[in-house]
């Protein structure tokens, strides 16, 4: 029984130094793109005007003022339906032009902030561990 002994244990040295022996878990490689989300903001930005929709309004308008009244007043309704309406054109346009996103900065284990714009609202919450995929999405991390 002691010989049968020493030879499991001689048998299990040697498998050791042959390297045999369960290995250690790998140490993983830090994750460049994982971090945690610092703040989701929904933000619209104005749009932009070219003109156009002043100078479509302007000529409604007068055109709709010029139908008012007869002599001074006519003037007078023509000029104030163009402004209006120039005014009412450019607003629109501005108003159409109009665009809203997500703006959503992750703290990255690096210790960088990185933001990313995104058209509808995000899946995750601030504090939420999360890795950024593809340079503009977003995966929830569990552990």
């Amino acid at each position: 029984m002691n010989r049968a002994l020493s030879q499991l244990a001689a048998a299990l040295a040697a498998t050791a130094l042959l390297g045999f022996a369960p290995a250690a878990p790998a140490q993983s490689k830090p994750c460049s793109t994982c971090g945690v989300v610092q703040s989701i903001r929904y933000v619209e930005q104005a749009g932009q005007s070219s003109g156009l929709g002043m100078v479509a309004g302007g000529v409604v308008g007068g055109v709709i003022g010029h139908q008012i009244g007869s002599g001074r007043g006519n003037t007078v309704a023509t000029v104030a339906g163009a402004a209006g309406g120039a005014y009412a054109g450019n607003q629109i346009e501005k108003n159409k032009n109009k665009k809203s996103y997500y703006s959503v900065a992750v703290r990255l284990d690096n210790g960088k902030t990185q933001t990313l714009s995104m058209s509808a609202a995000p899946t995750v919450r601030e504090g939420e561990r999360v890795k950024i995929v593809d340079g503009n999405r977003l995966a929830l991390i569990t552990k």
